[in-house]
């Protein structure tokens, strides 16, 4: 069937020993086998599930995880220990592994054979202390993993391997990643900056910066022809004003706009890279900040965030990459407002134009606007509003001595008034527990202003990507509440400290 990741492959490795003998090799390697075809054929599943050879010694188990590191397509692997595979086998092999685990914890048969059950089945199917043992080793090696739980035709475990996937992918895209920095931080901006080199050490991506002039170079070798195709495509696309249209008063502020998207996606892709950041203090030589242009490069999957914050651009990139193939999107996002009216609170989350149409509830709105900050020309965006339904907000924020990735799980609400005067897209959420919680909460774990909004991924898959990362990871849910969050934030000074 077809993968939404078709190059990518997660190695499924079942451990034993030599100890059963040969009949009862050649069966676990059959059940194996089972297992594997069913996880690589399940609906859901985005990325490919390799069988590997029954994992018997210690030399296997070194050999398979050095092949795994050495393994362009690989992303991961899953482990499950059908019979008992005694732990210091795999001591060599875990010390060496670099491909993120998950540990998957079933059994061949779902149900005991009362009638049938004998000691052949009972050496056969160990996996109730095979798991355990194993287990023990990753615990006493302190390596991160995930743990599911369950029998493996069983939907939910399924789902839950098919998400953690996903994370997969995002992590392995992360790996040498280049993500272009258009100018510096927004001026005295903190929360926007961070540490590149730790995050490079940390993450694998690197961040770099480039004049605005180097992009402007690329800009202006933009041909009226390219222009004429890409501005029949925002009119074939999108609701475009009168005024922006052939022989409207400010067509040629399309064109420019056209012009300037042209030049970035060029200079991404000869660049290799996957992100960007610009500022719009530093846009020298840009008639026009980039709005459409930034707003349908980040459709394609390239991350993205505002005022140099290169951090969150390469979390919406990595966001990206782990929603391949749902409904729904990913978009850079800011909390602007409030709505503090009793029993409706709500969050207004905007910016001044880039918010990635992926998460548009209608045809969007092509069209020309005064900013009133920047101190260019008006500059062409597209404006929308977002649907309603379960979403949630992350931010990645370097803390000093540690990375922290913080999560707001929230309900989005459909506008239930018209903005006639507000020209940028937007969304209205609702966080949790509450309004006033979630927001304190938010502030004592020094979350951002900026973060990535989510309407296809759950809080339990950046939880695994932080794992992944091995940084720290806060969420802000239903079940929060402000005095053990606070509590969690003392211990995590104390363990990072």
């Amino acid at each position: 069937m077809q993968k939404h990741f078709n190059e990518l492959e997660l190695w499924f490795i079942t451990g034993s020993q030599n100890l059963y003998g040969e009949e009862t090799l050649k069966q676990v390697a059959q059940n194996s086998q089972v297992i594997t075809k069913a996880l690589h054929e399940a609906e859901n599943m985005p990325i490919n599930i390799i069988f590997k050879p029954i994992a018997k010694s210690t030399e296997e188990i070194t050999a398979l995880c050095a092949e795994a590191n050495n393994s362009k397509n690989c992303i991961g692997i899953i482990t499950w220990m059908h019979t008992f595979s005694p732990a210091k086998m795999w001591i060599n092999g875990l010390k060496k592994l670099q491909k993120p685990l998950l540990h998957l914890h079933t059994q061949f048969n779902r149900d005991i054979p009362w009638s049938d059950i004998d000691m052949d089945f009972m050496n056969l199917n160990q996996s109730a202390h095979g798991d355990r043992e194993f287990g023990f080793m990753v615990s006493r090696m302190r390596l991160e993993r995930k743990v599911v739980v369950g029998h493996w035709q069983d939907p939910n475990v399924i789902l839950q391997i098919a998400k953690w996937a996903r994370v997969a992918a995002g992590w392995n895209d992360w790996q040498t990643a280049r993500f272009v920095r258009f100018g510096d931080n927004m001026r005295y901006v903190a929360v926007t900056d961070g540490d590149k080199v730790e995050a490079e050490l940390k993450f694998g991506f690197s961040c770099n910066t480039h004049g605005i002039g180097d992009l402007v170079n690329v800009i202006k070798q933009t041909t009226d022809a390219e222009i004429d195709k890409l501005v029949q495509e925002y009119d074939d696309s999108y609701k475009v004003m009168d005024v922006l249209r052939k022989g409207g008063e400010q067509h040629s502020s399309l064109r420019e706009a056209a012009r300037i998207e042209i030049g970035m996606r060029r200079f991404l892709q000869d660049g290799n890279y996957k992100g960007f950041s610009d500022t719009f203090e530093d846009l020298y030589g840009m008639e026009q900040l980039p709005g459409i242009a930034v707003q349908r490069l980040m459709n394609e999957g390239y991350g993205f965030a505002g005022e140099g914050d290169w951090k969150t651009a390469a979390l919406v990139r990595a966001m990206k990459v782990m929603a391949t193939g749902l409904q729904g999107g990913n978009s850079f996002m800011e909390d602007y407002t409030y709505h503090f009216e009793p029993n409706d609170e709500m969050v207004l989350g905007s910016h001044m134009l880039e918010i990635c149409p992926s998460i548009a509830d209608n045809k969007p709105s092509c069209e020309i606007h005064p900013l009133g900050i920047g101190g260019k020309a008006d500059p062409v965006r597209l404006v929308f509003n977002v649907a309603g339904g379960a979403a949630l907000n992350a931010s990645l924020i370097d803390m000093g001595n540690r990375f922290r990735l913080l999560v707001n799980t929230v309900t989005a609400v459909s506008p239930k008034r018209d903005l006639p005067k507000l020209p940028v897209a937007r969304v209205l959420w609702k966080p949790h527990p509450n309004m006033n919680d979630a927001l304190a909460a938010w502030i004592y774990a020094g979350g951002a202003h900026h973060t990535g909004y989510s309407q296809n991924l759950t809080a339990d898959q950046f939880e695994d990507f932080a794992a992944m990362a091995g940084i720290e990871y806060v969420q802000i849910d239903n079940n929060t509440r402000l005095s053990e969050l606070k509590n969690q934030l003392r211990w995590s000074e104390v363990y990072y400290r």
